[in-house]
This record gives C-alpha cells, sequence and structure tokens, in this order.
C-alpha cells in the first residue's frame, strides 16, 4: 500500500472494502484523463481549445468522455514552444475550484498566465505583484500600498466615471450629427482608460497627457503580454495560430510604448510613489512605479475592459421589467436631483445582485492556476483525488460558478440572485472573480484582488 499523502487528512486506517476516504469521507480515486504524446497532443489540443472545440466545449467533452469526473489531467494552452510544461490538473466544478482559493495549498508564484511567463522585459524588469506568490514578503509590502490607494480613492471612482462616460456619449452624438456611423468601442476604450487613471490618481487623464494614442499604447503593452492566450483576431487561423501560439513576440518591439505609459505614471501617481517612500519604505521607487503601472492598465483598465460589455449585455437581454425595477430601487435610494454615490449603491440590493450575477456568469478573469505546495487531496461533489506537490493546478472559473450542483439554474442569468440576507449570503461564498469569496476581503496575505469593492461600485 501507497503511503499516505502529507497533510491529506487521511490515515492508513481505510475505510470498509479497503477504500481510502477523504476527510469528508468522498472515495479517493486516481484522476482521470492525460497529456498524451509529447508535443503532439499539446498541439492537437491547442487547436481544438481555440479554434475545433472553445473552451468550454473543450472541457465538456472531456467531463464527457471521463463519465461526468469534473478533475481531470488535461493539456492547456499555449503549448509548444511558448510553454514548456502544458500538463495540468483541471478543476471544473464549484467544489473542488476552491482549493485555487486556499493560499496554504496552492503557490501562485508566476501562474498567472498559467502555463507560461511573459518576459521581465515587459515590466522594466520587475516581477508584479499578481505574479508574486502571497508567502512572499514583497506580496505583502506591495499589496498594503495597492489596498491603501483602492481604499483612499473609492470617493474618486463615482464622479470619475460619470465624467468619463457622459464624454464617450457626447464624442458618440457629435460623431452621429458630424459623419454618421461612429465607432462606439474605440470610443470607450478611450474614455474607459481615462475613468481607470483618474479613478485611481487624479490629475490629467492619459489621453490629454498622452494624446489619443495612449490607449493604443495600452492595448499593445497587453497584447505583448497575453497573445498566446489570444484567438480569433487574425485570419485565416493557421496564420493566427503561427504567429500568437507558437513563439513569443519580441519584447524590445514594445519598448518604446512602455516607456511613455511608465513617463505618465511616474508623474501621474508622484503622489502615491512619495507617500509609499515615506509610510511603506522596503520597496524601489521604480518597482512600485511598474508595479503602478500593471495594476492600473493590466489589472483595473483589463478587468473593466472585459466586464462591463457583458454587464451591459445581460441588462439588455433582461429586458424593461427588469430595468424598471432598477430605475425603482435607484430612485427610492438617491434623493430627487441628486447623485448616485457608493454609500447610495449600498443601499440598492437588487443592483448589487445583478452585478454578481453578471460576474458569476462572466468573470472577467476566467482561469485560475496554482501550482500544490504539498501532496494535497482535491475533493469534488462526488470524488476525490490526489494531487502531487509540483503539479499545476487549473481553474476554468465559468464552469465552476455556473455549477447547478450550488446554483439552481446555474447557466441562466438571474437578476435576483443575490437578494436576500441568509441564501445571498451563502451563494456569494461561490461568486469568486476576485480570486477569493464575495464574502471575504482582499488582505495582505491573501491574493484577493484589491480592487475588489471598487468594481462592485462600478458595476452598479
Amino acid at each position: 500500500m501507497a503511503p499516505p499523502i502529507e497533510n491529506s487528512g487521511y490515515t492508513a486506517a481505510e475505510a470498509a472494502g479497503g477504500k481510502k476516504l477523504s476527510p469528508s469521507g468522498l472515495p479517493i480515486r486516481e484522476i482521470p484523463g492525460g497529456y498524451g504524446v509529447p508535443f503532439i497532443s499539446p498541439l492537437r489540443d491547442r487547436l481544438d481549445y481555440y479554434y475545433f472545440q472553445g473552451a468550454e466545449e473543450y472541457f465538456r467533452s472531456r467531463i464527457a468522455r471521463h463519465g461526468g469526473a469534473t478533475v481531470l489531467r488535461v493539456n492547456m494552452p499555449p503549448g509548444p514552444f511558448i510553454s514548456g510544461d502544458s500538463r495540468v490538473v483541471a478543476v471544473l466544478d464549484a467544489r473542488s475550484f476552491r482549493v485555487l482559493l486556499d493560499d496554504s495549498s496552492v503557490d501562485k508564484a508566476d501562474t498567472l498566465d498559467g502555463t507560461y511567463m511573459p518576459s521581465l522585459a515587459l515590466f522594466g524588469g520587475y516581477r508584479p505583484l499578481a505574479f508574486l506568490d502571497a508567502a512572499d514578503q514583497r506580496h505583502a509590502a506591495i499589496k498594503r500600498v495597492v489596498i491603501t490607494l483602492a481604499a483612499a480613492r473609492m470617493h474618486h471612482v463615482a464622479p470619475a466615471f460619470r465624467s468619463a462616460f457622459a464624454a464617450v456619449f457626447d464624442a458618440v452624438e457629435a460623431g452621429l450629427h458630424a459623419s454618421g456611423p461612429v465607432e462606439f468601442n474605440k470610443l470607450n476604450m478611450k474614455h474607459m482608460f481615462d475613468f481607470i487613471c483618474t479613478a485611481l490618481f487624479g490629475g490629467e487623464p492619459p489621453s490629454k497627457a498622452m494624446g489619443d494614442g495612449a490607449v493604443t499604447k495600452a492595448v499593445k503593452w497587453l497584447i505583448f503580454q497575453l497573445h498566446p492566450l489570444a484567438s480569433k483576431v487574425v485570419k485565416p487561423w493557421p496564420l493566427e495560430d503561427l504567429l500568437l501560439h507558437t513563439f513569443r513576440l519580441p519584447p524590445f518591439l514594445v519598448r518604446r510604448d512602455y516607456a511613455d505609459l511608465t513617463a505618465y505614471f511616474a508623474a501621474a501617481a508622484a503622489a502615491v510613489l512619495d507617500d509609499a517612500e515615506k509610510n511603506h519604505p522596503g520597496i524601489p521607487r521604480d518597482e512600485l512605479l511598474h508595479n503602478l503601472v500593471f495594476v492600473a492598465i493590466f489589472n483595473a483598465y483589463g478587468g473593466f475592459k472585459i466586464f462591463l460589455p457583458h454587464l451591459v449585455k445581460w441588462l439588455a437581454r433582461a429586458g424593461p421589467e427588469l430595468h424598471a425595477r432598477l430605475a425603482d430601487e435607484v430612485r427610492a435610494a438617491v434623493p430627487s436631483g441628486g447623485e448616485i454615490t457608493l454609500t447610495a449603491v449600498d443601499r440598492m440590493p437588487l443592483v448589487k445582485s445583478v452585478v454578481w450575477e453578471a460576474l458569476r456568469m462572466n468573470p472577467p478573469v476566467e482561469f485560475q492556476y496554482g501550482r500544490a505546495r504539498r501532496d494535497i487531496v482535491v475533493e469534488s461533489h462526488d470524488a476525490a483525488y490526489e494531487v502531487r506537490k509540483g503539479e499545476m493546478v487549473f481553474g476554468y472559473q465559468p464552469l465552476a460558478t455556473r455549477d447547478e450542483r450550488v446554483f439552481e439554474r446555474g447557466g441562466e442569468f438571474i437578476p435576483d440572485r443575490f437578494v436576500g440576507a441568509d441564501d445571498g449570503s451563502r451563494l456569494l461564498e461561490h461568486v469568486v472573480w476576485s480570486n477569493g469569496p464575495e464574502t471575504r476581503s482582499p488582505a495582505e496575505g491573501n491574493k484577493q484582488c484589491p480592487g475588489k469593492d471598487m468594481v462592485v461600485a462600478v458595476g452598479g
């Protein structure tokens, strides 16, 4: 008999019939699935994932192939030649996914983008906060500054949002009068970037300080980090797969754009950097600057760029009845002629429920990765599985947050799902878009998004 897994919670004593059980009494089974032939199978799986099946069907087909098991061994893109090791243990239900939220079980160092790590040349030679494990001393020091920044700027969020999106609709109206069709997404990208920077740092927005090309520089920098995970942006697909998924784009091609962005943030965030030098010593000013660039562009701008269109989509599909209920709730919480504030949003349970439901249906970051710190046992709803120290654990969040063993009609958008003190609070434990349960708060010692409350406030 193999020795028991370290810290797994079960002992050499076995259940009747000679089967090992997990701490909660589930049978411990071998993880189904496999990795196939080196190089060939990861390449074939990449094509399935991006082009022949798509992400969700890629996982659902493998769940079906293995009798409904939701903990599987699979390959994850990008594969050769960008990723040195495509092998992961995928956790694809709400219960097993929670291992990725347990910082004592998984190490998050260099796992943000999964099976590959972007060049540090894209970040001024520093490893940003998102790539640090929670146990790293630098993680606590940098996150302390970011949490302080988010709390201090919360009351600037609503006015910055109103200003930015008033500018969007003014530009749309002016464009329609002048020339007809207007590129709404292009305008939205520009003013969203202005909103993020103004909300976080105040001062002159990037479109004025750097010109209209500011957001283009930011998006270009994001592409150089994330191109191995992108798809359906270049035609035909074989050319896209060769250009985006086979080799890394060289960082020097975006060096000048990143230098311009860094110069802007050095001025815009000067007060934050000065305060950190005074009150949070131990982080070099230059390292903190590059972290603030990452927080503003990758975390905040990138996250809102994904989340807000999904929120608008679900509101549009919900129809006039929901719109009327939301309008009534807002009018009841905000005095006539007054402005919507963060305090007022706290008095709007339906508004917040809609935001949480949108985040449940379409989490801004669909993937979570972590490397097992030790031999562990991962439990799904029906079985438990042994994961060895050093194995990469991967979670596809949309399957976890739509899990119908937790959420009734989990594949449907139900606006008032989280209205009600008891049931709403229980379900919020499983809304984990922020790399932690919605019922918990970000802290220096965890990996939860420091801007969690800001996202919910903006959505409201």
